[in-house]
């Protein structure tokens, strides 16, 4: 019996997810995992936050917090948004958790003993400022294959190659910003060409993948496998299970791939069921499917497989459906750079399936696609105007002429016919490029079953046949339900939220994928309340999502404050003021008040101190935009130089908030 086992990428719980995300590992996988239940399928869908490693220590660093406080509050806000869009984990897990702490190690013991481990000496930089070796996230610099500025040690995200950090050009510690030199050290490494030979015919068994994927291992095996260090210098991690291995722990990218299995073993022995995962792991009859963006092709389609080959039994990857990135104005969605839309403030404001539909209709499957408002408005209009405006028509239609009941209809014509003719077809289609991965076009083909639904209401003029021929308005409202109900079950995938109040107004719960483009809908069943399904949005809808919480009324009681003396036109053209974007925030050791800012302002990065603290936390700065003054004489605050500052606005009650450019204003922007 074939099951299916599906997996997103452990999300990073160094931040709240953003539709980058979204849109590469988690929709896609939800859409596919979904389909699959409806179709009756064996499938579970394991996933869990990513906590070890180097982001999680920077980002506690910035916050002033410990490593396992930042991951406790990553991973509930991950959690949380994931449920509100409606991804449909089976089990969502944490590396922090024993289970894994235990399997983590198990495995390293294992392929040691192998001798795919080996202990060795290697340069690593060390900060003799900071007194530290320095793990790879802390080190930045140029990409020695693109010149990106923004590489990291271990991987540049403008070209996806993983890197070691010796490589990097003008290498920085991004703690302190001096340069670090190579010193001496003894890690662990998995030889990775101990299976080049394996990967490389295991790899030419799958020519169905993804181009992207191929291509890119093809490219690591062209440039030759060669052993990669699986232990790092930290305090915060997994430890490494041997003598003499005080003060290191396993690398993230080791560990973390085995959280898989470990958020599955922990699944079925919360089910009282300990032994059950072996059914989804160790049975050849297995399907592993992995979603994932196609920064962690490298990962997922030569590291794990070598690992899982190594350890013997285990099941390898069946399909790595790799999306590109989404962009937003040409630039990646990254938490750590801070271009981001992030999830928990679209869900402040709006459903979730009008950007489950956007993002699934515009995925980045094939090439790289860009995220706009505009585009969004389209889409949720779209859906309103063609899904919704169908849904309720008929509805309204079956509430009005027929006491709220599925007619008895006449002889079906030549037009109903075609019409359920095209669900079936329809849902067949849609069910093969499902399985094929190819969610945005089956996602597309709903849709145009939905236009030509409408279609259908529009000919046979249900308006005018109420009057003139009962049975025939009968019958078009009865065949207009079906497909209504056959349309429920396609977009389901999609947009499950509205498909379940749909199945509600229709008065059927179960989703079963081939049910659609059959005559569910017994004549005489009574029928639920219409209700409108979709809101359209207007022009500038999204600017609530960037007003500031608290805003004080108009007609509010406030205390303004005097005009100051005036100043010359010249004395105020003196001013440069400049759009930023917070990039880190950093607390001061000693001040209740102020925070030190690392503002990106486009061709450079500058430190500015900020009394903000009363007012805003740093999760709520990190990635912000800001308004700076930067031709101001530089100051010291608290023994740290301020060089600029950031404009906020007053009420004279110690309201204070920031000043926001608008949406497509760029760092380094002048403002006049």
């Amino acid at each position: 019996m074939t099951r299916y086992l599906v997996t997103s990428a452990l999300p990073y719980a160094n931040g709240p997810s953003h539709l980058g995300h979204l849109a590469g590992a988690y929709l896609p996988a939800d859409i596919y995992v979904r389909f699959l239940r409806m179709s009756g399928e064996d499938v579970i869908y394991m996933c869990g936050s990513d906590e070890h490693g180097v982001p999680i220590t920077i980002k506690a660093e910035q916050l002033g917090i410990t490593p396992r406080e930042a991951v406790d509050i990553f991973h509930e806000m991950i959690h949380r948004d994931f449920r509100s869009f409606g991804i449909s984990f089976d089990n969502f897990s944490r590396t922090e958790r024993p289970e894994h702490y235990e399997f983590a190690q198990q495995v390293f013991l294992d392929l040691l003993g192998k001798g795919f481990i080996v202990e060795k000496s290697m340069k690593q930089f060390h900060c003799d400022r900071c007194g530290r070796f320095l793990p790879d996230r802390y080190v930045g610099g140029t990409c020695p294959h693109c010149g990106s500025t923004k590489a990291r040690g271990d991987q540049c995200d403008d070209c996806g190659t993983w890197l070691d950090a010796l490589e990097l050009v003008d290498p920085v510690c991004s703690i302190c910003g001096s340069t670090p030199v190579p010193r001496d050290t003894r890690h662990w490494f998995l030889r990775l060409e101990a299976f080049q030979e394996w990967l490389e015919e295991w790899l030419a068994g799958h020519p169905e993948w993804k181009p992207n994927v191929l291509n890119y291992c093809r490219g690591w095996m062209d440039e030759g496998l060669r052993e990669r260090a699986i232990t790092r210098d930290l305090d915060w991690g997994i430890p490494v299970p041997v003598e003499g291995a005080e003060g290191k722990v396993l690398y993230v990218w080791f560990e973390a791939l085995l959280g898989y299995v470990s958020s599955t073993r922990e699944y079925f022995r919360m089910k009282g069921e300990p032994d059950g995962w072996k059914d989804y792991w160790q049975d050849g009859d297995t399907r592993l499917v992995q979603f994932i963006g196609k920064d962690n092709i490298v990962f997922h389609a030569v590291i794990q497989p070598a690992v899982l080959h190594g350890l013997g039994g285990y099941v390898l990857p069946w399909n790595i459906p790799a999306n590109e990135y989404l962009n937003i104005r040409g630039e990646k969605f990254s938490t750590s750079r801070g271009t981001a839309i992030w999830l928990k403030d679209y869900l402040a404001h709006f459903p979730p399936d009008p950007m489950r539909y956007a993002l699934a209709i515009n995925a980045p499957e094939n090439r790289d696609t860009d995220f706009s408002w505009d585009e969004f408005r389209a889409r949720n209009n779209e859906l309103a105007d063609v899904f919704g405006n169908f849904i309720n028509r008929t509805m309204k239609f079956a509430h009005r002429y027929f006491e709220g009941k599925v007619p008895e209809p006449g002889p079906a014509g030549e037009a109903e016919e075609a019409l359920m003719s095209l669900a079936r077809a329809t849902r067949d289609e849609m069910g093969e490029l499902i399985r094929g991965f190819n969610l945005k076009t089956a996602c597309l083909k709903a849709m145009e079953l939905a236009r030509e639904s409408n279609r259908y209401f529009d000919q046979s003029q249900p308006w005018k046949t109420a009057k003139t021929d009962r049975t025939a308005c009968a019958t078009s409202i009865y065949y207009s339900l079906q497909v209504a109900n056959a349309l429920r079950i396609l977009f389901a995938p999609f947009i499950p939220f509205t498909c379940e109040r749909t199945g509600v107004m229709l008065g059927r719960e179960e989703l079963h994928w081939n049910g659609a483009g059959g005559e569910n809908l017994r004549a005489g069943q009574a029928l639920g309340s219409p209700e409108i399904l979709l809101q359209k949005l207007e022009e500038g809808f999204e600017r609530v999502m960037y007003r500031e919480s608290g805003e004080v009324s108009p007609s509010a009681e406030t205390s303004v404050p005097e005009v100051r003396e005036q100043v010359s036109y010249d004395s105020f053209m003196r001013m440069d003021l400049r759009v930023g974007r917070i990039a880190e925030v950093h607390h001061i050791k000693g001040a209740d008040k102020l925070y030190r800012l690392m503002v990106d302002m486009g061709d450079h990065t500058r430190q500015l101190v900020a009394g903000l603290k009363p007012y805003y936390s740093a999760v709520e700065l990190e990635g912000r935009k800001v308004v700076v003054l930067v031709n101001l004489q530089p100051v010291r605050l608290k023994g740290v130089e301020s060089n600029g500052m950031v404009l906020a606005s007053d009420d004279g009650r110690g309201r204070v908030r920031l000043l926001n450019p608008s949406d497509d204003a760029l760092p380094g922007d002048c403002i006049h």
